[in-house]
């Protein structure tokens, strides 16, 4: 197994300038830890994300870092044209010499999508009609795309990827329409939310892969050649009570902040993107495997557990949020790269 890291950047409070130091630094305390990537989500008008144009902060991440791949989970194909997009992705793709993951989606807020004169409704079709063409914008020197929503005649692309034919395509779902569609496509993929649910998406997006007959791209660090990720909150300390100590009022600062365009907008008890009640509690993350926090060794059988049941090599660990501390963000981290990492690649 693997094992990568997941953030949205948020809003901790501090400064953002601050915020962002911060977060560069744990990113590089990651990579000579020997973490596989960073990926970054992609979210608009919300405390939840300070990296809304991801691409700038993977940039500076690229020049920070040495090892650790690059990525985002997700871009959201919806909200730019597929030529901006490849020309993105093929900067970055040199900066980082070879190290770019590109995360792709439609954007699941209607709110945020809206903002950007997307009506929700439409986002999968225009997301599908973007994928197909970026594909093409990647992997021609020139290009063309005839597509509902996006059309392009003899375009030169004097920038192409490092990597060929293109950087690999990742995608994170929490429905098994995107779940299918992703192993339809080939793409690496992970799964959001509580273990059920993460469950039955891997099983969707696993069947599709089967039948398509393998990833587009394999990765040999990860077995059949596909990462197959779930996303969970994970914390570690000394004892599973001061994992808690530092975890719980953490993650219910996050909850506010992935939380608040929604109630913004009068949703008081609405379901979110990863099919949470807006009044989830710690307990609650913890009963549906979301979150995992504890000792070394609480943490290792609670990961190696889901990892049976869910059948995934790769976790997707969200180990700095809310309003938790640089200093007990890297504290946690590198006790789980010295004391639960390596255990957890034997499996």
């Amino acid at each position: 197994m693997q094992v990568g890291l997941f953030d949205h950047v948020a809003h901790s409070g501090r400064p953002v300038a601050n915020l962002f130091d911060e977060r560069i630094a744990f990113f590089q305390a990651a990579d000579e830890a020997g973490f596989y990537c960073v990926h970054l989500a992609e979210h608009h008008a919300s405390p939840v994300n300070m990296v809304p144009v991801p691409g700038v902060f993977l940039g500076a991440l690229a020049h920070a870092t040495k090892r650790i791949h690059l990525g985002t989970l997700v871009y959201l194909l919806t909200l730019v044209s597929p030529l901006r997009m490849a020309e993105e992705v093929c900067i970055l793709d040199h900066l980082s010499k070879g190290r770019l993951e590109v995360g792709v989606g439609r954007g699941i807020s209607p709110y945020e999508l809206a903002y950007h004169k997307i009506a929700h409704e439409d986002a999968r079709e225009i997301f599908t009609d973007a994928y197909f063409c970026l594909e093409q914008a990647l992997t021609h020197d020139t290009f063309s795309y005839d597509g509902r929503h996006f059309s392009y005649k003899d375009v030169p692309m004097p920038l192409r990827p490092l990597q060929q034919p293109h950087p690999p395509f990742w995608y994170g779902s929490s429905n098994t329409t995107g779940s299918t569609f992703a192993g339809e496509q080939g793409m690496h993929f992970t799964a959001n939310g509580p273990s059920s649910l993460a469950k039955t998406n891997i099983a969707a997006f696993r069947e599709a892969l089967a039948k398509r007959g393998g990833p587009l791209q394999p990765k040999a660090e990860f077995s059949g050649g596909t990462a197959v990720g779930a996303l969970r909150y994970v914390v570690v300390a000394e004892t599973d009570e001061a994992a808690r100590r530092i975890a719980e009022p953490a993650v219910t600062h996050h909850m506010s902040r992935l939380h608040w365009l929604w109630q913004k907008h009068g949703h008081k008890d609405y379901v979110d993107r990863l099919r949470v009640p807006g009044h989830v509690t710690y307990d609650d993350l913890v009963e549906d495997g979301v979150m995992i926090a504890g000792s070394p060794a609480t943490v290792l059988d609670k990961v190696a557990g889901q990892s049976r049941d869910l059948d995934f090599n790769y976790l997707l660990g969200y180990m700095m949020f809310g309003d938790m501390q640089l200093p007990q963000a890297l504290s946690s981290l590198q006790m789980f790269a010295s004391e639960v990492m390596p255990k957890l690649r034997t499996l």
